[in-house]
């Protein structure tokens, strides 16, 4: 029996970030564009239309009951993440589900225990970890070519259009800074510091109740400190900087997306290295999740379930920290 060599995508959901993550499946070798559920059926068929896939859903339901669906891109608001993950997963379909996993660390931990008990593939699309500028920094500041890491300052911040009825500040989708961007700079922070001792985080708030800024404080030992930020409210650089004892990394803007990191040394000598990125960036987490899949595996050894539950637990913590709750 010939042996399966490529993967039959369906992204659920049909908005601004699955048109992103279908432009890129067109570039990665073991990834085949099959099919695309939406609430609307219309919706659906003008979004496989644009981006060439073979099928057209009008409800998640039918959608994984297809047994040529081999795997599922979560592409739907931040509330819906579990519930969508969950159908798709008692359906035998491995789940690539956007950041973040779930609202909180309870869901989390059932989607994982549904993925462990049907044996199945999830990961988390936590597409930045996969760039491979971003995994250079990782193992540059591994290696301590600069030395030890003494601070890291990480921020995302753009003017987000002020309408109350939009997801991004409505609060029943989970809407807000924290969720959105927010968890870019905290995840710098928890894969090149791991988890921190103490945690101080202060925030502004829409008067929709999601919040438009987040100020974070994340403290290790040896009295590093994880300076951090989202807002809706400004554009900022979007620069992660790792100061070193010996020179900074800087990851320049936008850190969370192909890049450019630029090499400082105490000595003056500064070199920049350019990546030369051809796609917006989804591709690299797809071939992963792909290739995992094609080998028989449940879990990612890069962007592993230990790691997911460590970020979901910083994000409630921040919540925590700034009483933001949500109605679920």
């Amino acid at each position: 029996m010939n042996k399966k060599t490529t993967v039959n995508w369906a992204i659920l959901g049909a908005g601004k970030i699955a048109k992103k993550f279908a432009t890129d499946l067109t570039v990665v070798t073991n990834a085949q564009k099959y099919a695309v559920a939406s609430r609307s059926f219309d919706k659906a068929t003008s979004f496989s239309k644009e981006f060439g896939f073979e099928k057209s859903y009008g409800s998640y339901e039918e959608m994984v009951k297809d047994p040529h669906v081999d795997a599922v891109y979560i592409a739907v608001p931040h509330t819906h993440h579990a519930t969508a993950t969950k159908l798709c997963l008692e359906h035998g379909k491995a789940v690539l589900c956007e950041k973040p996993f779930a609202m909180h660390a309870n869901e989390v931990e059932e989607m994982i225990s549904i993925a462990q008990s049907k044996k199945v593939l999830l990961m988390e699309a936590m597409w930045t970890y996969f760039l491979p500028h971003y995994q250079y920094v990782l193992n540059f500041l591994k290696n301590e070519t600069f030395g030890s890491i003494k601070s890291l300052e990480a921020d995302f911040g753009f003017v987000a259009e002020l309408d109350p009825s939009s997801r991004l500040l409505n609060k029943s989708l989970g809407g807000g800074g924290l969720l959105d961007i927010g968890i870019y700079p905290i995840f710098a922070a928890l894969s090149i510091l791991g988890m921190p001792k103490k945690i101080n985080a202060t925030a502004q708030f829409f008067e929709t109740g999601a919040d438009s800024v987040c100020e974070m404080n994340f403290q290790y030992n040896n009295d590093i400190v994880a300076k951090l930020k989202s807002t809706l409210l400004e554009k900022t650089a979007t620069e992660a900087t790792i100061v070193c004892e010996n020179g900074t990394v800087l990851l320049n803007s936008r850190f969370h997306e192909p890049s450019t990191v630029t090499l400082k040394s105490n000595d003056g000598t500064t070199e920049t290295l350019d990546f030369d990125y051809t796609t917006i960036g989804y591709n690299f987490e797809v071939a992963h999740f792909g290739s995992l899949l094609l080998e028989g595996a449940t879990e990612s050894p890069i962007m592993n379930f230990e790691l997911s539950r460590k970020l979901i637990q910083l994000l409630d913590t921040v919540r925590s920290e700034i009483g933001l709750q949500y109605d679920i």
